[in-house]
């Protein structure tokens, strides 16, 4: 396993991360199972767990606090905060109010008295940068966080809250989680030349791309992944989108085939090899996925095979740009892009 210093903070992480969000219900994973990922990620030498609080809202970290008992001090454990726990409409967010209490409901399931890394989700559009760190910095302050990070922020938010939090004399983020694989590569084009610029340090989730990267999904098989029966519209091959995607794994297989890797470990090599990031996170649902995934722990792809991914898919190019979670709410959304014509107007 290879190691790597996150951002500025002088922690030492290692380039592969356990993500948990397969861990209870989304996965199917149970608590035998999680431990048993847990342990065997441990002893090959990940030093850093990553979760959520929704994650079947709560459940993974709950079991994540019960696999790690007894071995608090040797983990960088992270998790995040943002995204709706329930119906209640204030159970959410970056405010004060929520991120106050939604941290004790964190420490609680997780059983532990601290996190090392705490994430806002998703940027809040409706609540301000003051306020959001401001009460990730009391909540630094008083010892329940080590440090805060943003995850899947656009660039343009990225630098505003760096400059809110200079501009209002609170600590900043230090870490942001993008989306990054060989088939979305958009974020060497914004977010990672500010991150490199700030110091950021970058755990960069789904770099197997939902499964497309596994070397499961090839053209002439059925697609059967699991992530394929909640989410069918990403994997339809009748889509234009999903035919271009098929078409890079197949001209990628024969780079790992000719280069003697697996896919996997040409996906978890080539996000790895960036050097503005620091690790990848791998959410194994299975023991074999995590073997699969752990056997790329070591791998450092040449110049050549970087190349030849390069002229399959180019840099800074997301080849399914609607999957993106970091675009502006204006180009998601018509009536943002538009003004309201005044009344009598035409």
């Amino acid at each position: 396993m290879q190691y790597r210093t996150l951002g500025r903070t002088g922690v030492q992480v290692s380039t592969l991360a356990l993500g948990a969000m397969n861990f209870g219900r989304i996965g199917r994973t149970t608590q035998d199972e999680a431990t048993a990922i847990v342990d065997a990620a441990l002893a090959a030498g990940i030093n850093l767990i990553d979760t959520a609080d929704m994650y079947s809202d709560g459940e993974s970290e709950e079991m994540v606090g019960k696999a790690i008992a007894g071995r608090r001090d040797d983990i960088v454990l992270a998790t995040k905060a943002s995204m709706p726990m329930g119906a209640e409409r204030n159970h959410q967010g970056g405010s004060r109010r929520w991120l106050v209490t939604e941290l004790d409901n964190s420490l609680r399931r997780l059983g532990v008295d601290h996190v090392d890394l705490y994430q806002i989700h998703r940027w809040d559009p409706n609540t301000s940068d003051e306020e959001t760190l401001s009460a990730l910095t009391d909540l630094q302050r008083a010892g329940k966080i080590r440090y805060f990070g943003s995850s899947t922020f656009p660039a343009y938010r990225i630098v505003q809250a760096q400059w809110a939090a200079r501009e209002n004399h609170l600590r900043p983020y230090v870490t942001e989680q993008p989306g990054y694989s060989i088939l979305q590569r958009g974020i060497e084009s914004h977010v990672l030349p500010v991150t490199e610029q700030y110091g950021l340090g970058v755990l960069v989730w789904s770099p197997l791309a939902s499964g497309w990267l596994s070397g499961v999904i090839r053209a002439g098989r059925d697609i059967t992944t699991s992530r394929s029966k909640f989410m069918p519209q990403r994997f339809d091959t009748t889509i234009p989108i999903n035919r271009a995607k098929l078409d890079a794994v197949e001209q990628l297989a024969k780079v790992a085939d000719q280069a003697g890797l697996t896919m996997i470990q040409l996906a978890l090599g080539f996000v790895t090899a960036h050097p503005g990031v620091t690790s990848a996170i791998i959410g194994p649902r299975t023991m074999d996925h995590l073997h699969s995934q752990l056997a790329a722990s070591d791998t450092v792809l040449s110049a050549d095979v970087l190349d030849a991914i390069d002229a399959i898919v180019a840099p800074g190019v997301d080849l399914a740009p609607d999957e993106k979670h970091d675009t502006p709410p204006a180009l998601r959304h018509t009536a943002l892009r538009r003004r309201s014509s005044p009344v009598g107007g035409r």
